[in-house]
């Protein structure tokens, strides 16, 4: 044993480094267990809450389409607009989504021909036909806001993908309420659904939010 070893002082020093370790070290895993299971609770909870204050614009978030026929998970989203525009939460529905290489069309504009073939007027649905994803999308939404004076809109989309819909919407400066779909498809909230929203919505919290400007100021 050298005189360091012996020494009380170096011993106490040691110990109190070995807390502050073992303390770190319980912080970090706690941070990577627990905000993730807070996420997850918060994307659940967001798919259950049906907010139908009136907005300026009731916004339908793409699916696939085929040929111009929406998907299943498509038609729920845009027979839940439809409801909505009937009940009057907002005087207009922006159908929103890009193709894919080969298709003929886009989300958007197979999305209003199925409203306005079911009785919608068309001078009442607004095509966005860009974006391949849920940020893209609500970034060409904003800008279309921005243009017509609108400042608020109701996001339609399955539930567990409301809770990131939203955060996004609002990070664009969108005032923006959710009303999930309650049939189709894509209305379970199912553990696969919620996994994926959960590191989705981690990802844009920690890694594209802070890149993200809000359009809308109004």
């Amino acid at each position: 044993m050298t005189a360091v070893d012996a020494d009380p002082a170096v011993g106490r020093r040691r110990s109190r480094v070995r807390r502050t370790l073992g303390i770190v070290a319980a912080l970090v895993v706690a941070f990577l267990v627990l905000v993730p299971v807070a996420v997850a609770t918060h994307v659940v909870l967001t798919s259950r809450q049906d907010d139908r204050t009136t907005t300026d614009a009731i916004v339908v978030l793409g699916a696939a389409q085929f040929d111009g026929r929406p998907s299943p998970v498509l038609e729920a989203r845009l027979a839940h607009a439809h409801d909505l525009f009937d009940r009057q939460v907002a005087p207009r529905i922006v159908t929103v989504g890009a193709n894919q290489p080969g298709d003929r069309t886009t989300e958007a504009q197979a999305g209003k021909q199925w409203l306005v073939s079911g009785g919608v007027p068309e001078a009442s649905v607004h095509a966005v036909p860009f974006g391949s994803d849920t940020l893209g999308s609500l970034t060409e939404v904003a800008h279309l806001m921005v243009r017509r004076g609108w400042s608020s809109a109701t996001i339609v989309t399955d539930p567990a993908h409301e809770a990131r819909s939203l955060a996004m919407a609002r990070a664009l400066g969108i005032t923006a309420y959710g009303s999930p779909t309650s049939s189709g498809s894509g209305s379970s909230v199912t553990v696969d659904y919620v996994a994926r929203e959960t590191a989705g919505l981690l990802t844009f919290w920690f890694g594209q939010r802070w890149r993200t400007a809000a359009v809308v100021t109004a």
